[in-house]
């Protein structure tokens, strides 16, 4: 019996350390870099605010175009009793004419302008859109990660569990062990098969997320994210502030509109001034020789212009008012913007900061000794040195360190990724191979 178990302890140190099957090692992992271009070709919202953007950019040209001419023909003065007569009064002429409105001097480069804002306002908009399905995708790419390898370390802990459950009835068999650590070890797998479940949904969620963001089907199945290395941060907190106050494009949409609210003030001030409409018109008349009058008809020609007058005050006076409190919003907006991407800046690098230091604290002090442990708990147990509960806390020890650590590490990538949607540029190279 003692060969028996034995052969056990063995089986378990085999399976701990079981390299990945064949079929593991053949699945292809997913591909951070075409994921967000496939995102950014085929998203619909991205697509609609895209749409929205040209939409407003094929207005500039019709901000500042002229109205059509207008054109204009007439009988003039001739007889009610026979309107087609124009030789009984010198007086009758048919009348061809054309007036074109002109708006005052300035007017339409303004218009045009403020279109023009208006329009970057939207394209600045779809680039921002386009920095947060970046961040999204990215996000969800990272934690399709952590729960992998959470999936990863709970399927090996199971069998760690199975192959405790192996031992203990073997020494409870020979007289070695009691009862109560059996259903201790089968209880332990039971929380762990529950945590398998859960991962499992999680992943589940996490795909049609990410398909969702892709405008893929729901059900189209998503393999598993590559392991990586933690990109270095070397930039300085005030070099990313002055990034992000350059190259962040909500900054630059609030501040296309605060330029458009300023042309637009400009604007309604030249509303003081009027506007003109200019017509020529000429006149066909029929030689006339009655016995009231004779008449060569000679043609004539007219040459007009008239404006309106800009009287209604308040109303100009309210488009002034409304352009003004339009630039104050976007100003305000603007800044709190600015201030909102100092903090999240500042936060973001706390955070980045801590997950790192976690990061070298499991991978170099926490885990290893936990490994440790847990190999001298067992050989310790073996010989009845220690209890079963000392093995499970040490089993459950290194499966929290080891969980933590790929936790952290996907918090980083994600913290990474919040802070490059945050000042509008990629900080870092895409993650290499990573060593663990």
């Amino acid at each position: 019996m003692k060969r028996y178990y034995v052969l056990a302890l063995l089986m378990l140190f085999t399976l701990w350390s079981a390299p990945a099957t064949a079929e593991e090692r053949s699945v292809q992992p997913e591909n951070l870099t075409a994921l967000v271009a496939a995102a950014v070709t085929n998203n619909p919202e991205l697509k609609a605010s895209e749409s929205r953007w040209q939409m407003f950019a094929s207005r500039v040209k019709q901000a500042g175009a002229l109205d059509d001419p207008m054109v204009m023909l007439k009988v003039q003065n001739t007889p009610a009793r026979d309107p087609l007569v124009f030789n009984s009064d010198p007086q009758s002429a048919k009348v061809i004419g054309i007036a074109q409105q002109l708006p005052f001097w300035g007017k339409r480069g303004l218009r045009r302008d403020v279109a023009r804002y208006e329009a970057d306002a939207y394209h600045w908009a779809f680039e921002e859109r386009k920095l947060e399905l970046k961040r999204m995708v990215k996000e969800s790419y990272y934690q399709l990660w952590a729960v992998d390898k959470g999936l990863t370390i709970v399927s090996k802990n199971l069998q760690l569990l199975s192959n405790f459950i192996t031992i203990t009835e073997l020494k409870y068999s020979v007289g070695q062990g009691v009862q109560q650590d059996i259903f201790k070890a089968g209880l332990e797998k039971s929380k762990m098969v529950e945590m398998q479940i859960t991962l499992q949904q999680q992943r589940k969620s996490l795909e049609a997320t990410l398909n969702y963001l892709l405008s893929r089907p729901g059900d189209t199945p998503v393999g598993p994210v590559a392991d990586f290395s933690l990109p270095p941060l070397t930039l300085s907190r005030e070099q990313l502030n002055a990034k992000a106050n350059e190259g962040r494009p909500q900054a630059k949409s609030l501040g296309s509109l605060k330029e458009k609210a300023d042309t637009s003030r400009r604007l309604a001030r030249r509303e003081l001034y009027p506007d003109f409409n200019v017509s020529l018109e000429y006149m066909i008349r029929d030689a006339v020789s009655t016995e009231m009058a004779t008449d060569p008809g000679d043609n004539m020609v007219s040459l007009g212009v008239t404006f309106n007058l800009p009287l209604q005050w308040q109303k100009r006076q309210a488009m002034v008012a409304e352009s003004t409190f339009e630039s104050a919003m976007a100003a305000g907006e603007l800044q709190a913007l600015k201030n909102s991407i100092s903090y999240t800046i500042n936060e973001t690098l706390v955070q980045l900061e801590r997950r790192r230091k976690l990061i070298e604290l499991y991978k170099g002090g926490l885990i290893p000794q936990a490994e440790q442990s847990l190999q001298s708990a067992l050989i310790s147990y073996r010989v009845g040195k220690v209890d079963f509960l000392t093995l499970l806390d040490s089993r459950m020890n290194l499966f929290n360190y080891e969980r933590e650590l790929y936790e952290s590490q996907a918090e980083y990538m994600m913290k990474l990724a919040q802070l490059e949607a945050a000042t509008g540029s990629d900080l870092t190279a895409t993650p290499g191979p990573s060593s663990r």
